[in-house]
């Protein structure tokens, strides 16, 4: 492959941009047409691996609904799922949605169960949108250890709200995510936000 020559503002080669902020200790690898999210800081959690949860007993989404809401973070509790936010976040405001069941893939769940998975879904973007004012959003489920869940046993769907310029080289030279608000402060501003949007 040859190197980029994708333009960006002002004409700006992608390359061109990306040497300008690049200090002396360049990211390693030869520049290419990928963009990539570093999460260095998920690697305490990731070298841990997926035999951190060998059971319902073990698995922190199993355990959070039998804590308080401040103590495991939890947002909403719906009659079959929940929403939480995630320990390790991308963005501030990262949630996950899960079921109460100990269930690994998608179609492990009933129809009852994804339904209210999907409305759930729907309303943290709402009440994200009311409270923060993100720009977009990443959804997903990642299915399978191969697939990239942290946590394969236990089914959960990522709503991570986006803000223009949310990437930066913090993480990449410092190892470090920089999140502007604790999680407790997150936890308490969309508590709020949730009992006020429909």
């Amino acid at each position: 492959m040859g190197e980029s020559t994708n333009t960006g503002a002002g004409g700006v080669s992608q390359q061109a941009a990306d040497a300008a902020i690049t200090d002396d200790f360049a990211v390693a690898g030869v520049p290419d047409s990928f963009q990539r999210l570093w999460t260095p800081y998920r690697m305490a959690y990731i070298k841990a691996g997926q035999g951190q949860v060998k059971d319902e007993e073990s698995c922190p989404f199993c355990a959070g609904p039998t804590r308080s809401d401040e103590e495991s973070l939890i947002i909403h509790r719906g009659k079959s799922a929940y929403v939480i936010l995630n320990l390790f976040p991308y963005n501030p405001g990262h949630l996950l949605i899960c079921p109460y069941r100990h269930v690994p893939d998608y179609t492990d769940i009933t129809v009852e169960e994804t339904a209210e998975m999907a409305a759930l879904a729907q309303k943290a973007m709402r009440v994200l949108r009311h409270v923060s004012r993100p720009t977009g959003f990443n959804l997903g489920m990642n299915q399978g250890v191969t697939g990239g869940a942290g946590i394969a046993a236990h089914l959960h769907q990522h709503v991570v709200p986006r803000w223009a310029g949310d990437g930066n080289f913090f993480p990449i030279i410092a190892e470090t995510k920089a999140i502007p608000a604790t999680l407790g402060d997150i936890h308490t501003e969309l508590r709020v936000g949730w009992s006020e949007i429909d």
